[in-house]
């Protein structure tokens, strides 16, 4: 089995003010403090003598460049990224951003809030606008059924939606 693997389809381009914040601040510390404090240790083990056998020499360039690889894709990100700070003027029904409660088939309740690719970890209730729960979700209105098109097939009936600052 050869190394190749098909490219990714990329994430879309959207998200909320807070994981674009989140994203700079982490370009930041990348950039600012933590690039700078490799840099100086791979010099110091540099000035050590012997590179070939020298681990913290080895293991400091290493994390060079998974640094410089990490600011290159959130620059790349942050380029291309389309902040979603107002809510639609529709709001009866599912978009990006909304916090929305889904009643399964057992009447329990779960609510979610539709987020970009790149914020999904931020909260457990968050969930990507790429999952098969949000693609199925988007643009529904309420009291609409939905059907997830995963194994198993669950079905969810949207009973609210909600537009705004972040929930406790």
């Amino acid at each position: 089995m050869g190394r190749w693997r098909p490219a990714q389809p990329q994430g879309s381009q959207y998200s909320t003010p807070a994981g674009a914040e989140r994203m700079r601040a982490e370009l930041e510390q990348l950039w600012r403090i933590e690039r700078p404090q490799v840099t100086q240790s791979v010099s110091e083990a540099a000035a050590q003598g012997d590179r070939s056998e020298n681990a913290e020499y080895t293991y400091g360039k290493k994390r060079l460049r998974e640094i410089d690889r990490r600011v290159r894709f959130l620059r790349k990100r942050l380029d291309g990224l389309v902040v979603v700070a107002t809510p639609p003027t529709n709001r009866e029904r599912v978009y990006f951003g909304a916090w929305l409660d889904l009643e399964d088939a057992t009447g329990t309740v779960h609510t979610y809030r539709i987020v970009g690719p790149d914020e999904f970890d931020m909260d457990p209730r968050y969930i990507s606008m790429d999952a098969p729960l949000a693609r199925a979700l988007l643009g529904k209105r309420l009291d609409d059924e939905v059907e997830i098109p995963i194994e198993g097939r669950p079905r969810y009936a949207v009973v609210a939606i909600r537009y705004g600052a972040v929930e406790a």
